[in-house]
C-alpha cells in the first residue's frame, strides 16, 4: 500500500519523520503536495485538500475533523479517518499542567522572572489541586485523559457526556441537559469536546455566570466552543478567576485581542495535542488500518 504524507502535516511536525515510521511499518510512502493522479492508497494529511477526492482513503493527523468535508468524502467514496486515541497522554497533561499552574501560580512567578522580581503571591493566591473538584466536559480518549490526571492529583473529579456511562477516574458523570449544575461547584472547568452544531457555542454568558468566582476554564476542544467575547467580559468582570486557552475562535489569535495582555490568562497556540511521538503514533493509526483494509476489514477511527 502506497501512502502520501501530505505536507500540510508540517506546522505539526516534519513529514519526512511520519514518511519514514510508515515505510518502517511495511507501508511505502512519499512526500507530497499534489497526491492527486500519482496511485496512492491513501493520503495523510493536516488540513484538506480537493485533490484528495482522487483518493481511495483520507486520514487525518488530528482527532477533531470539522474543517474536513466528511459528507462529500463519504458522496465520493472516500474513506475517511481521523487520529482519535492517540491525544489522551498529551492534551491531558496539558490540562493537569494548567490546573498546577494556576494552583501553585507558576504562571504569575514566570512572569516576574522575565523582570527580576523577587516577589510573592498573596498568602491566598496559592492552593493545591488535592481537594478542588474539576469538571471535564466530554468524557472522549482526551477526556479521559485529562480526568484520569486530575483524579492522579487528588482531585475530585466529575464529567459530562452525551450518555451517563462511567470513566475512570470520574466520580460522577453528567448528561448535557445538566451542563450548569456539573460546572456549578468546580474549581476547575476542562472543555475536550469535539466541535459539532450541539457544542458550538456550549459555554457562553450563562454558563460563566454558573461558574463560581474563583473557577479556571481550560479550553483544549475548539475556539468555537466558547463565546469568547462573554469569557472575556467574565475575565474582566470578576466573573471567574482565569482561563488557560490552546484554541481560538480565530488562529492564529489576532495581536489586538484582548486576552493577549491578561495576567489571569495562560494562552498556548493550539499545541496541547503535541509531542516529539505525534508522528510514531499517527503512523501507528495508518498501518493498523491498512492491515484491516487490505483484510476487507474497517479500518481504525472510520468516520461515518
Amino acid at each position: 500500500m502506497r501512502v502520501a504524507v501530505h505536507r500540510s502535516v508540517a506546522p505539526v511536525f516534519p513529514p519526512e519523520r511520519l514518511a519514514a515510521a510508515l515505510e518502517g511499518r511495511g507501508l511505502g510512502a512519499d512526500v507530497t503536495d499534489d497526491p492527486a493522479g500519482a496511485g496512492f492508497d491513501c493520503v495523510v494529511a493536516f488540513e484538506h485538500d480537493d485533490a484528495f477526492f482522487e483518493c481511495p482513503w483520507v486520514h487525518a493527523i488530528t482527532a477533531g475533523y470539522d474543517d474536513y468535508p466528511v459528507d462529500r468524502y463519504r458522496k465520493r467514496g472516500v474513506t475517511f479517518t481521523n487520529s482519535t486515541g492517540i491525544h489522551g497522554a498529551t492534551v491531558g497533561e496539558t490540562v493537569a499542567g494548567a490546573c498546577l499552574s494556576f494552583a501553585r501560580r507558576l504562571h504569575r512567578y514566570r512572569d516576574r522572572q522575565r523582570e527580576r522580581r523577587w516577589d510573592r503571591e498573596p498568602y491566598d493566591a496559592a492552593f493545591t489541586v488535592a481537594g478542588e473538584r474539576a469538571c471535564v466536559v466530554g468524557l472522549g480518549s482526551i477526556g479521559r485523559g485529562a480526568a484520569t490526571r486530575l483524579d492522579a492529583l487528588g482531585a475530585d473529579v466529575v464529567g459530562v457526556r452525551r450518555t451517563p456511562a462511567s470513566a475512570p477516574g470520574v466520580r460522577e458523570v453528567y448528561t448535557p441537559d445538566a451542563l450548569r449544575d456539573a460546572i456549578r461547584d468546580a474549581r476547575f472547568v476542562a472543555l475536550a469536546v469535539p466541535l459539532t452544531d450541539d457544542t458550538r457555542g456550549l459555554i457562553g454568558e450563562d454558563e460563566l455566570a454558573a461558574m463560581r468566582a474563583d473557577a479556571y476554564l481550560i479550553n483544549v476542544a475548539r475556539g468555537a466552543v466558547v463565546d469568547q467575547d462573554a469569557l472575556i467580559d467574565a475575565l474582566e468582570d470578576g466573573e471567574i478567576a482565569g482561563a488557560a486557552l490552546d484554541v481560538f475562535e480565530a488562529e492564529p489569535l489576532p495581536e489586538d485581542s484582548r486576552l493577549w495582555d491578561r495576567e489571569d490568562v495562560i494562552l498556548t497556540p493550539h499545541v496541547s495535542g503535541l509531542s516529539n511521538r505525534y508522528h510514531a503514533g499517527v503512523a501507528d493509526l495508518v498501518a493498523t488500518s491498512a492491515d484491516r483494509i487490505e483484510r476487507g476489514e474497517t479500518p481504525v477511527n472510520e468516520v461515518v
